[in-house]
């Protein structure tokens, strides 16, 4: 099973930054994408941003121009840089993986981290 722990949520003022990272407990090679969910509360759990292993992205509307996803095979972590931070962006923020081996897929959530953008 594929371990994933987020971290680099905190509580920061509109306008500043984070970067969140998502580690993996085994090798991203494997993985075919990478997602960024939030949930709000009240709100449904959205995509933020999402990688594959093409290395190509898609970001929601809400964030583009602000938000950049990445990853760094070697440390085996996806991260999320958001800049320019607005308290619309507060929520619990989640990576999913998603793997395809052989022809079975799986997919894995992280267990989440609190991102607080104070107006």
């Amino acid at each position: 099973q594929v371990q994933l722990v987020e971290s680099g949520g905190g509580l920061v003022q509109a306008g500043g930054s984070l970067r969140l990272s998502c580690a993996a407990s085994e090798s991203i090679f494997s993985i075919i994408a990478v997602g960024w969910y939030r949930q709000a509360p009240g709100k449904q759990r959205e995509l933020v941003a999402r990688i594959t292993s093409s290395v190509t992205t898609t970001y929601a509307d809400s964030v583009k121009g602000r938000f950049t996803i990445s990853r760094d095979n070697a440390k085996n972590t996806v991260y999320l840089q958001m800049n320019s931070l607005k308290p619309e962006d507060t929520a619990v923020y989640y990576c999913k993986a998603e793997r395809l081996y052989g022809s079975v897929f799986s997919s894995y959530w992280g267990q989440g981290t609190q991102v607080t953008v104070s107006s």
